[in-house]
């Protein structure tokens, strides 16, 4: 599942077009300055996220408890990825919450009968079980994520105030070249200013 582009200059964060349940974890993220974005705060972004993401129709008119849901997943997805990359054990509150939404929706093919089709098997998740469908498959891949061969890889952005989740791809450790930049700039800063404070015929010198 491909993910759709932040807007304005905020691309997904590596590993967020194979995992969407990364792709929700970032979902609300910091900017410079400390901007907080939230891409479901509502449930129209929360209608559009799920469209663009191919777990809903469009025009699906999530209710606030709907979107509500989305959010409260998102958290505890983000406190197990938290817990996995500083080395701490799984919170059971995020465990249980996960666990439940991998029972909202069948995991099994019901077996059905029309007049046209006959006997067939489908997945039931109907209209009204979007959210709840949408809740199972993300926290499935949630728990993929953190258990598959792919869990070593997960790290969280290294450029603050950015706290979004990445794939690492070698020693790169920040989700964006705008992060890579401000990094890469703190850096350069930091080494100016020991060089200046450790320079005897600097500023100050005798």
């Amino acid at each position: 599942m491909q993910a759709t582009p932040f807007p304005g200059p905020f691309a997904p964060a590596p590993g967020a077009d194979r995992y969407p349940a990364l792709d929700l974890a970032n979902s609300a993220f910091t900017v410079a300055g400390g901007r907080r974005v939230d891409l479901i705060g509502e449930p129209a972004d929360a209608d559009q996220w799920l469209f663009e993401r191919g777990f809903a129709p469009a025009g699906a008119g999530l209710r606030q408890w709907c979107a509500g849901q989305l959010r409260e997943l998102r958290a505890h997805v983000r406190a197990l990825f938290a817990a996995h990359v500083a080395g701490r054990p799984a919170p059971e509150a995020a465990l249980a919450a996960v666990n439940e939404a991998l029972t909202r929706a069948p995991a099994a093919s019901l077996l059905r009968w029309d007049p046209e089709r006959g006997l067939h098997r489908e997945v039931a998740h109907p209209v009204s079980r979007i959210v709840e469908h949408a809740l199972a498959v993300l926290a499935a891949d949630a728990a993929e994520l953190l258990t598959g061969e792919d869990a070593e890889r997960l790290t969280a952005c290294g450029s603050p105030p950015c706290d979004r989740y990445l794939l690492r791809n070698g020693r790169r450790t920040w989700c964006s070249t705008r992060c890579g930049d401000r990094a890469r700039a703190a850096r350069a800063y930091a080494r100016r200013t020991r060089g200046t404070s450790q320079d005897p015929e600097g500023p100050g010198a005798d």
